[in-house]
């Protein structure tokens, strides 16, 4: 079978990625011409001058606007849980009039980054068909969320929205007729959300000055996790959730005056997307300036222990981040990669002091409290380098006005941004593959690229007003994960080659048949395959005309071939993968579907999903 073919070695990957290149458009005025022609090392092979992928084994999809899941032939799904189903023991079922005691019981809201955990035996054997899967509620619908849409907001509702963020975490179960569900009211079942009171600081930073607050003035408890975007798994089995847009949540009085950390965070004074700052005082920051730093942080979740503390891991940054890409490398050292998901902002790595050790679950769980923290820098010419962020070192002075190493950490974007990292187009996911030193990032887009004088152009970011987005892949030098230098290449850019002929038509793997904006979610899977997920422009007109709803998308490394797998419903976006141990069901996150899907009856409400893809032959997902 083509999952089973022997996958590339290093230097075969580093030949093949330095002998590509001419893959994208460029216009005559192009904007992307003066950085891509004649590099040696940013654009992959025209895709007609290789082979067709034997990775992939599925008819594409043809892109839809229709309200509903559209998958290739062969392959069926079923709803495994929906925001509103019951997770606890007494939780009662889903209802518009459902109350926030009710909700916090419940599957939270918007369904995004989620990992599966396999259960073991006591004598650490595999128990079959049963798991635990964790999975991030991202924000609220406020529309459906109440009964009055939002409009007649008071400390109850707004109770209910904050309860409805977070994370879920469940056990599963698949019957005989291989079809996955809930079992709700299992002991591992848990609902950790924004009043959640077990969660911690912990790390370098862990009760420094700018972490306290009047409600915890040793600057280490933690109330609560927000705006949970991807995600990451560890080795040692446990769930990596990510702290995205929390400047949503804090507001001031319209007169209160935001500081320099503040603003680099987009904290705003006055009326906010939330306004939970008019409710609960620890939302507002003309109140506890500190808590706001609070979020914004990769933490850390046992799974399998449900009364644990959930860990905010200092020593990997704060910042708005997207998901957690954990891998080992050769020398054992855990390396994470991160993206800050805003226009402008930076690429991050950390590095472990310490490696791994298999079977000692006590000593990995300390990994990711010891390390440093570097941002990346694209050079035109393919290479790249990551800078450090450690206190004395790249102008990270007191002098500079970065007083110590809590500072660095707590606002790492300012560390970053003076160092001279290479400022992106929205760092979205990032993947590792599953066998080779090969490392894969979504930049989604960014309305300012060559408009505004803090965006400029450069190779790794080359069209002005970058309304496709593009998705870049790098391999570090020696495939030593823990190198400070790393060779570059864009793997893929969006685009429309039915109504742009330039560098708006996307590199020549994106054709009428799989063209797509806005790359978000990705993954690899066991085989190597890369899943792609679009959060884009749904209009299906002018530039976008043509591209329907949001889909998912394979694609095979080795040939840069891209292939349609799904289309989502109306209005939503497709986040969150990941697949059960045998690779024979691939979960999939539906989030904020804006018509009536998952329901069939007219007046249905659009309900956040989480979906179980099976082929119909019980074969492998995708091959």
């Amino acid at each position: 079978m083509a999952a089973d073919r022997e996958p590339l070695g290093f230097d075969q990957v580093m030949e093949q990625a330095l002998s590509r290149r001419n893959l994208i458009r460029l216009g005559a005025v192009s904007g992307a011409a003066g950085f891509l022609a004649g590099t040696p090392l940013q654009v992959l092979a025209t895709v007609s001058d290789l082979p067709e992928s034997t990775l992939m084994g599925f008819t594409p999809v043809a892109a839809s606007t229709e309200d509903r899941v559209l998958l290739p032939e062969g392959y069926r799904y079923d709803l495994l849980i929906s925001w509103g189903d019951p997770i606890l023991k007494d939780a009662p079922e889903f209802s518009l009039t459902n109350t926030a005691t009710d909700q916090a019981g419940q599957f939270g809201d918007n369904t995004d980054g989620m990992s599966l955990f396999p259960l073991l035996e006591a004598d650490g054997s595999l128990v079959h068909d049963r798991a635990l899967m964790a999975v991030n509620n991202e924000y609220v619908n406020r529309r459906f969320l109440h009964v009055h849409g939002g409009s007649g907001m008071d400390a109850e509702a707004v109770n209910k929205e904050i309860n409805a963020h977070g994370v879920s975490i469940f056990e599963v179960q698949r019957d005989s007729r291989q079809q996955w569900s809930v079992v709700q009211g299992s002991r591992y079942n848990r609902r950790l959300h924004g009043q959640t009171a077990a969660f911690a600081m912990a790390g370098p930073a862990a009760g420094c000055h700018w972490l306290k607050t009047h409600s915890d003035p040793t600057g280490v408890q933690v109330r609560g996790t927000l705006n949970n975007c991807g995600c990451g798994q560890t080795p040692w089995g446990t769930y990596l959730t990510c702290e995205e847009n929390f400047n949503n949540y804090f507001g001031a009085p319209a007169d209160h005056k935001v500081n320099r950390e503040q603003r680099a965070y987009g904290i705003k004074a006055g009326s906010g997307y939330f306004d939970w700052w008019q409710h609960q005082s620890r939302f507002d920051f003309s109140r506890e300036p500190n808590e706001a730093n609070r979020f914004g942080w990769v933490v850390e979740i046992d799974p399998y222990a449900p009364d644990s503390t959930a860990k905010k891991r200092t020593a990997l940054g704060r910042f708005k981040h997207e998901n957690a890409a954990l891998t080992l490398n050769r020398d054992g050292r855990a390396v994470v990669y991160m993206g800050d998901d805003e226009r402008g902002e930076f690429i991050y790595k950390y590095v472990s002091d310490e490696p791994y050790i298999e079977g000692d679950r006590q000593h990995n769980l300390t990994l990711l409290d010891k390390g440093t923290l570097y941002a990346a820098r694209f050079y035109d010419d393919g290479r790249g380098e990551w800078l450090e962020l450690t206190h004395g070192k790249n102008g990270l002075t007191a002098a500079n006005g970065f007083p110590d190493q809590n500072y660095i950490l707590v606002f790492a974007r300012l560390a970053a941004r003076h160092v001279g990292a290479t400022t992106m187009d929205r760092p979205e996911w990032v993947a590792c593959h599953p066998s080779l030193p090969m490392v894969m990032c979504t930049l989604t887009n960014n309305k300012h690229r060559g408009v505004k004088d803090q965006h400029p152009l450069n190779g790794v970011n080359p069209r002005v007003n970058n309304r496709f987005g593009q998705i870049v892949r790098w391999l570090p030098v020696d495939g030593d994960h823990g190198s400070v230098d790393f060779h570059w290449d864009l793997y893929a850019l969006a685009g429309n080659p039915q109504v742009f002929k330039d560098e708006y038509a996307g590199s020549d793997n994106i054709t009428a048949d799989n063209m797509f904006n806005s790359p978000d979610g990705l993954a690899f899977d066991r085989a190597g395959r890369l899943w792609i997920q679009t959060d884009g422009n749904v209009s299906n007109e002018g530039a976008f005309a043509g591209m329907g709803n949001n889909q998912m998308l394979v694609s095979d490394p080795a040939t840069g071939e891209i292939r349609r797998f799904l289309t989502g419903p109306v209005g939503c976006e497709i986040t969150g993968l990941c697949f059960s141990g045998d690779q024979r069901t691939l979960f999939v996150g539906i989030q904020h579907p804006t018509k009536r899907w998952p329901s069939a009856e007219q007046d249905g409400v659009p309900r956040s999903t989480v979906i179980a893809i099976q082929r119909e032959d019980g074969g492998v997902i995708g091959a």
